[in-house]
């Protein structure tokens, strides 16, 4: 049985709802669409904004050959497959590829001398940010569309045109569920209804079991929200840093990678401005590891509100910067001769270890240079 967000899909951009700043009148897609101009783009976007259905309207107006596959399942021999089809009247071959990200880069080379001469049109679908998963070669050769996530306004006319009867507490429910994933609320609907016939707040909890809440563990959000994490805690903000932390908790994100970026943390955002917080990051990454989740959770916001609450200096990790610069620049610098290790008679003889102060006879206050002579008296801590 056909689904029903397939069922309502919009066939022309005056029935499609949202992404108005690309097509809506007199924007890009809109204006390529009108004029039938033929060329590649990427669709970039979260899930259920419009992106199949923006790449379906596009072939239709080009009265083109729409070929569709995911990346996940379609390989080069379906490529061939495409190229080596006959159509009609020479029509235009557009390949509609979702999920092109997962195409490796062996596949996108593959595609790239056809997108080139224009045998294929290609249009990709994707949730991830392009400039990190495609190509350059293929990536310059295409436009990118970048589609955002639908408004409660969209949402609720999209619901609305399921034709589902639902109060104002359940269309709000729905929609608020839905974070602007259009395809999750109208498959939400038509399961509730198939199961319990109408459509409550009480029914659609009952259909769904638990919120949904998009955060894709190796996808752009992955990113976007362990980046607000850091900032937050950088900037001392408990609260929002708490907040994004069980996000990521609530989302399904592995524990010990929250961990282990705390651990970097500690050291990089706080260093030796309290030298405890690495301590707590560590205990907070070992009880995750021995009891997971999830009693683990509350070590792990423990640990979140410490950072945040933590005096702050980045003195260290700068430091690290400088020497990192000054080793590039000026690669194996000798090691001064007086603390060498001579565990030879040829090494002492080349004067290995020769005048070397041994600090605790000098009380620690020898004066004695440690760096190479290119450095010496180089100071890359204040």
């Amino acid at each position: 049985m056909e689904p029903l967000a397939s069922k309502i899909r919009p066939k022309n951009l005056k029935e499609f709802v949202g992404q108005t700043h690309i097509a809506g009148k007199d924007k890009p897609l809109a204006v390529a669409i009108k004029q039938k101009h033929l060329f590649s783009f990427i669709l970039w976007g979260p899930p259920g904004v419009g992106k199949t259905t923006l790449a379906k309207i596009y072939a239709r107006s080009l009265k083109a050959d729409l070929f569709e596959l995911s990346a996940v399942s379609a390989g080069k021999a379906d490529i061939k497959k495409i190229l080596s089809e006959e159509t009609n009247n020479k029509k235009p071959k557009i390949l509609f590829l979702d999920e092109i990200h997962r195409f490796n880069k062996a596949q996108q080379d593959f595609l790239l001398p056809y997108v080139e001469s224009g045998e294929l049109i290609l249009i990709g679908a994707t949730t991830e940010n392009p400039s990190f998963e495609i190509i350059p070669a293929l990536l310059s050769r295409m436009r990118v569309f970048v589609l955002e996530e639908l408004s409660g306004k969209e949402m609720a006319t999209i619901v609305k045109r399921t034709g589902f009867t639902l109060d104002k507490k359940a269309l709000d429910w729905i929609i608020a569920m839905a974070t602007g994933d259009a395809r999750q609320a109208i498959t939400v609907l038509e399961n509730t209804s198939d199961l319990y016939g109408k459509i409550t707040v009480e029914t659609l909890k009952e259909t769904l079991q638990s919120k949904f809440l998009r955060y894709d563990k190796k996808g752009d959000e992955h990113y976007n929200v362990i980046s607000a994490l850091h900032k937050s805690m950088r900037g001392s903000d408990a609260d929002a840093s708490l907040y994004w932390l069980v996000r990521m908790i609530e989302g399904g994100e592995d524990p010990l990678y929250i961990a282990r970026r705390l651990i970097r943390f500690a050291s990089e955002d706080i260093g030796i401005a309290n030298s405890r917080a690495l301590d707590q990051a560590v205990s907070a990454y070992q009880a995750c590891h021995f009891i997971g989740y999830p009693e683990c959770n509350i070590n792990l916001a423990q640990a979140v509100v410490y950072m945040a609450k933590s005096k702050k200096s980045n003195e260290l990790y700068e430091a690290y910067q400088k020497v990192a610069e000054d080793v590039r620049k000026f690669g194996n610098l000798p090691v001064p001769l007086h603390i060498r290790n001579a565990p030879t008679k040829l090494m002492k003889d080349l004067n290995y270890g020769k005048d070397y102060k041994y600090s605790p006879d000098f009380k620690y206050e020898e004066d004695q240079e440690y760096l190479p002579e290119k450095l010496k008296n180089k100071k890359y801590l204040k």
